[in-house]
């Protein structure tokens, strides 16, 4: 995942602009999701980012405090990337509402197709393999994952639209329901994608979550 960057602009002394402060912060970021996704979390020094961004090690601690907060970072910025974005509320023939049913198929049917996109992109498995094969040793990885976020506004997004067209389920229900989804949706292609089995075509994929989203209406589907 190297990249090549250009040499940053020669300083001029002084405070920087709003403007330039915040493309310095990218430009740290850029270099710390590079190193961390190519060469490990624990390989990854303070020293060596600084080095890759082209700042000083004091620039750096004066928007990051610790390795951290530069983790912390990173994770949010992968996830932010590769977040499912919502799909639009369905409709049928002239703008017509469908029904119950087919508007919540056509909703898990978006959500699950960007859902799966997202979760096989290069970053985000990159992250995951890191995640596996370092977070045991520095739990910082895991708690970075966590304050992200991203899972917890999919659950969110998944029992909001199940309570929305069936009301009469309950809320734990509805959770579960949209935990077992999540779960089911991406751990195998996941895993297929990093090498134990053949990945998924793009086929493949769709099917999956065609699949997927079958299973789950009909396990909270009313009697």
């Amino acid at each position: 995942m190297s990249a090549v960057h250009a040499a940053p602009p020669p300083s001029r002394g002084g405070r920087p602009s709003r403007e330039a402060a915040a493309q310095l912060g990218e430009r740290i970021l850029d270099a710390a999701m590079e190193l961390m996704l190519d060469q490990g979390y624990g390989a990854t020094s303070i020293e060596a980012v600084a080095t890759r961004a082209g700042v000083s090690k004091r620039t750096f601690y004066h928007r990051f405090p610790d390795k951290a907060a530069l983790v912390q970072a990173v994770v949010a910025r992968v996830v932010e990337r590769a977040g499912a974005p919502q799909p639009a509320r369905a409709t049928g023939p002239a703008g017509d509402l469908p029904s119950t049913t087919d508007a919540l198929r056509q909703f898990l049917q978006e959500f699950g197709t960007h859902t799966l996109r997202a979760a096989l992109s290069p970053q985000v498995l990159a992250l995951y393999r890191l995640i596996i094969g370092e977070s045991h040793r520095f739990p910082d990885l895991l708690r970075a994952v966590a304050l992200s976020g991203g899972r917890a506004r999919a659950v969110r997004s998944l029992v909001d639209r199940m309570q929305e067209h069936l009301p009469q389920m309950p809320p734990s229900q509805a959770e579960f329901a949209a935990q077992q989804f999540l779960q089911m949706l991406v751990s195998l292609p996941q895993l297929r994608a990093m090498g134990i089995g053949d990945a998924m075509s793009e086929a493949e994929c769709e099917a999956w979550v065609t699949r997927s989203v079958d299973l789950l209406l009909d396990g909270i589907r009313p009697a």
